[in-house]
């Protein structure tokens, strides 16, 4: 990329996440500071392609950095996975001046940020925003912490009713495709068991962890189950086979849905966001693209878009063991 950036648009795709907003201020801010343009595209790739965008300031983001989902708003997008649909949304970023796009998304919104450069030569940096942590080259998403936070608040609560009432409470936690969010907030909050994608326990493996917890002197249970677990039943159907075979549990359900997307991002995430947010502008002034911002270790850093998309390198680093540790 050699062409001067003096404009960048900046838009959010696929699930919203608590810091979100947070990015897109950061972003504004810092083409501010650096004295160019910012454009805001509205409703993700879709907005793009209809042209709803519109330039933003830095008093245009005031007061959102404390707000959940995104000001943007985000939209699925079946045109924008056609060659057709992204020749209209690469039409609309030259209508409207724009030399480069800021893309705050997951692995979807990546995957189209890197069609969109590969057809037709545009810059474009990712911030990787989902509540799943699924990304690679980067130790956290914006908006997992806040997303931890929210499940582990919740599962204490259950607790109470479970220890209460002697019973066993199956929780379903979001994670299609990672068990992050289980694996994390299991741990946290002191789970009997997890099951996760990466992970195929298997319902007969679960059955006698359950049954030796019984009689160590267990009389409540919490499992936590992510949405991608691979035992080959949904969690009612878990739940009917746990009780069908454990006569001495009480069994309940617990679905926590979209309640874990929401809500007002922790200082984690704000901070987190904070700092993607400016490295992405930093990075399109410096001529860097197809890359994501992440962060390891503490420090900003830079890879390739094709290595946040490569699912085979997300790993979780010996917390399987831990779980299985602290559960007995």
């Amino acid at each position: 990329m050699t062409k001067k950036v003096k404009n960048i648009a900046v838009l959010t795709s696929g699930g919203d996440a608590p810091g979100m907003n947070a990015a897109i201020r950061a972003v504004v801010r810092s083409c501010s500071f650096y004295q160019i343009n910012c454009f805001g595209i509205y409703k993700g790739y879709e907005g793009l392609i209809h042209n709803e965008i519109e330039e933003l300031n830095a008093r245009s983001v005031r007061n959102i950095i404390n707000k959940g989902g995104t000001f943007l708003k985000s939209a699925r997008s079946a045109a924008f996975r056609t060659v057709e649909g992204r020749q209209k949304a690469y039409d609309n970023l030259v209508k409207n001046n724009i030399d480069a796009l800021v893309v705050i998304g997951g692995d979807g919104s990546f995957t189209g940020a890197l069609k969109l450069s590969e057809e037709f030569n545009f810059p474009v940096v990712g911030i990787p925003g989902t509540i799943d942590n699924d990304i690679n080259g980067t130790d956290y998403t914006i908006g997992y912490d806040t997303a931890l936070n929210t499940v582990v608040e919740a599962i204490d609560k259950i607790r109470d009713t479970a220890s209460s009432h002697n019973r066993l409470f199956l929780i379903e936690v979001m994670g299609r495709d990672a068990g992050d969010i289980a694996l994390n907030a299991g741990i946290g909050a002191g789970a009997e068991e997890i099951l996760i994608p990466e992970e195929d326990m298997g319902v007969d493996r679960l059955i006698e962890s359950l049954k030796k917890s019984k009689k160590t002197g267990k009389t409540s249970s919490i499992i936590v189950v992510a949405e991608g677990d691979k035992s080959g039943k949904n969690i009612f159907e878990l739940g009917e086979y746990v009780e069908e075979n454990l006569e001495e549990y009480e069994v309940r359900v617990s679905v926590l849905g979209h309640i874990q997307r929401g809500g007002a991002p922790s200082c984690y995430d704000r901070v987190l966001a904070s700092k993607l947010g400016v490295g992405a502008v930093e990075a399109l002034l410096e001529g860097k693209s197809e890359v994501m911002i992440g962060i390891v270790h503490k420090q900003v850093t830079i890879v390739p878009l094709t290595t946040a998309l490569d699912k085979r390198l997300h790993k979780h680093d010996g917390l399987i063991k831990v779980a299985d540790i602290t559960s007995v």
